[in-house]
């Protein structure tokens, strides 16, 4: 446990502590607690009937996946794909990635082939875990299709019914015994790459690797800002996919030591019946739905005392509404996988402006320990740098390589792209995204590259982004005939959301 450290405690924790050592100290601490705990409606989502796991079945579960991967003939460090919904099954295919001595690459959930193949090409995945179903569609068959075109990918693990080929994972989960994992002798474990996840700048899709300690120091701000204490119920709608999602629901559940409830996004009333029958301390939400929320009472009656609301678009946030319920609020401004900042947003009052230099937790006392530095470019961009961001690309020569990588000067700060401007001398506000890029809720789609694909796929056809009050963007297309333009883009294996684009539903937006 790392919560309620003196800053030479909390420093070396950070320095010295992976995620298995956080979640070893609370099964030894109270085996028999309820760790994860799945969404009551999980058959809308996946196969298999909602799970609730204690900590001593969720450690058997994880050293049951680090072993089947062992004895799969991985080698040490070598990068696993995961695609899960936000269900249990997410949570301990991470832990026993990172338990086998492993690296985890965590694929958004609305990624296709076309994305996919692209990515785990750069990274050279060597197996691939996902269910059979997210959704209406096969998760299964579209992680067969992919190690089809991938040499590098020798297995294929699936939760649910299994296709022909892979290897099924269910049985991992009902483990009675603990599997024997022998440790990864490593001088610093800390300090090794846990986890991959997947940026997209201007030029395409950016891998993106993070050591334990860049982490817990991304889920520390969340934690504190939010007075998350120990044993804490967490409930998150924010899938595990991205660094956003790891900070705000996987770390401050390790930290605390408590129960991490698991909603798939998004069903209002299933979201309210657990966020009651659960009488969660936290809960994590997208920002935009926090209002609608908050508007159709499906807050209230609840004994939530922080709500975490993560802004994807953090130039957006300076337009939020002043916050009146009674839970705590924290905003939490994601700069893609570059990194976060979370501050607590007083009573009645609009957001904070974003505090220009070293960002400590906790934010008051002596002991403060730094996790982030901000400053502003030259040319009038935000610029980060401290524990939490990455040192670079993955792989790290993707730069020499000619391949996208993000912008990191000599001075150790990276540069995100977003437009900001000095509000005083000590704080600044986020005027406006990254150039090139289109996001769609959680999606980052580089304008570019969509442009080529449709012009490759669907010469005939258009495609733009126009605003969305609750997407921030989404796109929109035309084309002579839209039921051929879709299904040659559905062939190319493209997101959901650009397929959704030539909707007949959409003729009026996109003429």
């Amino acid at each position: 446990m790392i919560l309620g450290g003196e800053r030479p405690e909390l420093e070396d924790a950070c320095s010295r502590t992976t995620l298995d050592d956080l979640f070893r100290q609370a099964v030894a601490r109270h085996s028999r607690a309820i760790a994860l705990a799945d969404p009551p409606d999980r058959s809308r989502v996946t196969e298999g009937s909602p799970r609730r796991l204690t900590f001593a079945e969720t450690n058997r579960a994880i050293s049951a996946i680090a072993a089947r991967l062992r004895q799969l003939g991985l080698p040490t460090d070598a990068v696993i794909a995961i695609q899960l919904p936000n269900t249990v099954e997410s949570v301990i295919t991470l832990l026993g990635i990172i338990r086998a001595g492993m690296i985890a690459a965590l694929l958004p959930l609305l990624w296709r082939k076309a994305d996919i193949v692209r990515a785990l090409r750069r990274i050279n995945a060597r197996a691939f875990i996902t269910s059979s179903r997210i959704g209406t569609t096969s998760h299964g068959e579209l992680a067969a299709q992919t190690a089809a075109e991938l040499f590098s990918i020798r297995h294929v693990g699936v939760f649910g019914d299994a296709p022909d080929g892979s290897v099924p994972f269910d049985d991992l989960l009902h483990a009675e015994k603990e599997e024997g994992v022998p440790p990864v002798n490593r001088s610093n474990p800390a300090s090794h790459i846990a986890v991959i996840t997947f940026d997209v700048t201007g030029d395409g899709i950016v891998p993106v690797a993070r050591n334990h300690a860049q982490l817990i120091a991304g889920g520390l701000g969340p934690t504190f800002e939010g007075r998350i204490g120990r044993d804490a119920t967490i409930l998150s709608t924010i899938p595990i996919g991205s660094f956003a999602g790891l900070s705000l629901g996987l770390m401050p559940w390790l930290l605390s030591g408590g129960t991490l409830v698991l909603h798939h996004p998004f069903d209002f009333h299933s979201y309210a019946a657990q966020l009651r029958a659960f009488h969660c301390d936290a809960t994590v939400l997208p920002g935009p739905l926090l209002y609608s929320l908050a508007d159709t009472g499906h807050l209230a009656g609840a004994d939530v005392k922080t709500i975490l609301a993560l802004w994807r678009g953090p130039e957006r946030l300076a337009s939020a509404p002043p916050w009146r319920e009674a839970a705590t609020l924290v905003d939490v401004a994601a700069f893609g996988e570059i990194g976060l900042i979370a501050a607590l947003r007083p009573a009645d009052q609009a957001p904070m402006h974003f505090p220009l230099g070293k960002i400590s937790v906790p934010s008051e006392g002596s002991n403060a320990l730094p996790i982030m530095e901000l400053s502003r470019s030259k040319t009038g961009t935000l610029l980060l740098r401290g524990p939490m961001t990455p040192q670079h690309a993955f792989p790290a020569d993707a730069e020499q390589r000619h391949e996208p990588h993000f912008d990191t000067r000599a001075d150790g700060f990276i540069d995100t792209g977003y437009g900001c401007t000095l509000v005083d001398l000590n704080a600044l506000a986020v005027t406006s995204p990254p150039c090139g890029i289109t996001s769609v809720g959680g999606y980052r789609l580089a304008t570019r590259n969509l442009d080529a694909t449709i012009a490759k796929c669907a010469p005939d056809a258009t495609v733009f982004a126009v605003p969305h009050a609750l997407m921030g963007q989404r796109l929109a297309g035309g084309a002579p005939d839209r039921v051929k333009a879709t299904a040659a883009l559905q062939a190319h294996g493209e997101n959901p959301l650009v397929l959704a684009a030539f909707r007949p539903s959409r003729t009026s937006a996109s003429a």
